[in-house]
């Protein structure tokens, strides 16, 4: 009885072993080398065969075993997100890594998100990964114009791509968003309505994209004859702060007529803060946000807004540093999405 139960319990156990090369070869009939190489897509190995080694490993729930990658080839086979844990309720976070992941899927990499707080030193998580050679390649967001992560990973020679540009003279991948020209147009939209005392929630000087964003408003200002009623927060601040800088603005003799809003959080809590102090949006007032989803749309129809498709960013920032991980040049690997008007 006892010999039965050991029996079992060996049993058991090598049925949750994780599968190798060595299973996929005994249940292919196939030597190890052949099923590795067909793993790899290597030419010289027929379609047919391919196909089989493929169907197994599935079958099997066959991963590659990333330490045994890295003994093998100083590869980890792993891209790593470095995310602020910055509040996010219209989703910034769960729409950039979608777009990664699709890319990803159809690659031998795997994303790894590493958080961390505004509140402490960024570079942090960038010496971790480098020091560690946890990642193959890296992505970040909230970028600087001088920022300290871009000069030490340029410096230590890791692919990298930035969610947001710099100017700080190394050529890099980024993707980027047209601030410049959706504050600018945002103007003239606002200004179409009849609006001519503006106020604008941006983000925080720290941020590469602040200078866009006010380069943007302040010539459509110029051009469309409308004047700057100033806010005194950014998109940094917390949404309670804004509604209540908002509400407290609109009860004041200075109260603007039209708002513009670089972020689809900040822009609910200026409606919320508007809303407070007695006042309907669209008819007293009106406002022009940018968003990654149609959920604002819906929330307040009358809200004039932008699309930022985070999805897309993802997807660009991915597919970069994959390109320079394998050798394409940094000018190469540069894109800036335009805004897309949903209505006005």
């Amino acid at each position: 009885m006892d010999s039965k139960k050991i029996s079992g319990s060996s049993t058991a156990q090598s049925t949750h072993e994780r599968p190798t090369l060595k299973t996929i070869a005994f249940m292919t009939g196939l030597g190890i080398t052949t099923v590795s190489r067909a793993l790899k897509d290597a030419p010289d190995i027929g379609a047919e065969t391919k196909q089989r080694v493929r169907m197994v490993a599935r079958q099997l729930g066959y991963h590659p075993n990333r330490a045994g990658v890295r003994l093998r080839t100083g590869k980890t086979n792993v891209i790593a997100l470095v995310l602020s844990m910055h509040e996010d309720i219209m989703g910034f976070t769960s729409q950039i890594v979608f777009g990664i992941s699709e890319v990803l899927a159809g690659t031998q990499y795997h994303l790894v998100i590493t958080p961390h707080s505004l509140s402490k030193d960024s570079l942090v998580p960038i010496r971790y990964i480098l020091d560690t050679g946890s990642a193959d390649g890296v992505i970040i967001s909230r970028t600087e114009p001088n920022d300290p992560r871009v000069a030490l990973m340029h410096d230590r020679g890791i692919p990298f791509s930035t969610h947001g540009r710099t100017d700080m003279g190394i050529v890099h991948p980024f993707h980027d968003f047209d601030n410049e020209a959706f504050t600018h147009e945002a103007v003239q939209a606002l200004v179409a309505k009849g609006r001519r005392r503006l106020a604008l929630l941006q983000p925080s000087s720290k941020l590469t994209y602040y200078s866009h964003t006010r380069i943007g408003f302040q010539a459509g200002l110029r051009q469309y004859g409308a004047e700057e009623i100033s806010l005194g927060i950014t998109t940094d601040n917390t949404l309670a702060d804004i509604k209540d800088t908002v509400e407290a603005l609109m009860r004041s003799p200075h109260a603007p007529d039209g708002f513009i809003c670089s972020s689809s959080g900040g822009a609910i809590a200026v409606n919320a803060g508007i809303e407070a102090a007695g006042f309907r949006l669209g008819r007293d007032i009106d406002m022009v946000a940018k968003q990654s989803t149609d959920v604002l749309s819906w929330i307040r129809p009358d809200i004039i807004a932008a699309s930022e498709d985070f999805r897309h960013a993802g997807r660009e920032l991915a597919k970069a540093v994959i390109a320079r991980i394998d050798g394409v040049e940094p000018e190469l690997l540069q894109s800036i999405s335009p805004p897309v008007w949903s209505n006005g």
